[in-house]
């Protein structure tokens, strides 16, 4: 209850003054809909969301675990050379400057409707924070334990292995929480313009004015990004609450 009780009781304030606002007028029900409309319209179109959380739910999942594993493999190699790093770098930084809603016409056009270009969108907008933390992590090793490793003969794989990435580790949870919730914001905006899910609810409700609805999937869709951001805690905890201080002080 410690841990729950803080966040709940903003959450239940704001709801009910929310609640308030809306039935008295003050804020007009056409523009943010009263917490209950909101419940009711989860209620009312239960079968329409769950259908599309799924879509949304798989998509984004794909698209994350796709960014972990090709995030942490392209850190690899950046972190082996300095001069791999200076020459592949920039392109990785690509993927987080460009706009999503900028090129998601062109994985339409690429992968065509459907879930292909959803998947494509979760990953492009989430691996940049993998490859920048596991990169980061893997190159912040402690020279002198790297040393020790050298003088006992230990090959680039086993160092690697046994050193960087357990003591880079760390880095990686921090980019995969960032990514977790970016991935989820990637599915949706591939479903607003080639897929089904979530995306695809907000905008058919956003243009029938429907704006209970839209909160509704919204509330969904952060519903599924603290869900995968909570997933990155659990083995954040598993893994590192033995010997790193970020999880024994919590």
């Amino acid at each position: 209850m410690r841990k729950f009780l803080p966040p709940l009781i903003p959450f239940v304030v704001i709801t009910l003054a929310l609640e308030w606002m809306v039935r008295s007028g003050l804020v007009p029900s056409y523009l943010v809909p009263a917490p209950s409309a909101v419940l009711r319209a989860l209620l009312d179109n239960r079968e329409e969301l769950a259908a599309a959380m799924t879509k949304t739910s798989a998509a984004a999942l794909i698209g994350f675990a796709l960014s972990t594993l090709a995030g942490v493999a392209i850190a690899v190699l950046l972190s082996s050379s300095r001069a791999i790093q200076r020459a592949l770098y920039p392109y990785a930084v690509f993927f987080q400057t460009v706009p999503i809603i900028a090129i998601a016409p062109l994985l339409v056009i690429w992968f065509g409707y459907g879930m292909k270009t959803v998947v494509a969108s979760a990953f492009i907008v989430s691996i940049f924070p993998v490859i920048a933390n596991t990169l980061t992590g893997l190159l912040s090793t402690d020279p002198a334990l790297r040393d020790l490793f050298r003088l006992y003969g230990a090959s680039p794989a086993i160092t690697l292995v046994k050193l960087r990435f357990p003591a880079a580790l760390p880095q990686i949870l921090t980019g995969l929480r960032v990514a977790s919730g970016l991935a989820v914001i990637g599915a949706i905006v591939g479903e607003f313009i080639g897929g089904e899910g979530l995306g695809s609810v907000v905008d058919i409700a956003r243009t029938q004015q429907r704006v209970d609805k839209v909160f509704a999937a919204v509330l969904l869709a952060s519903a599924l990004g603290l869900a995968l951001f909570g997933l990155i805690n659990l083995i954040s905890a598993l893994t590192l609450r033995r010997w790193h201080a970020s999880e024994q002080l919590q």
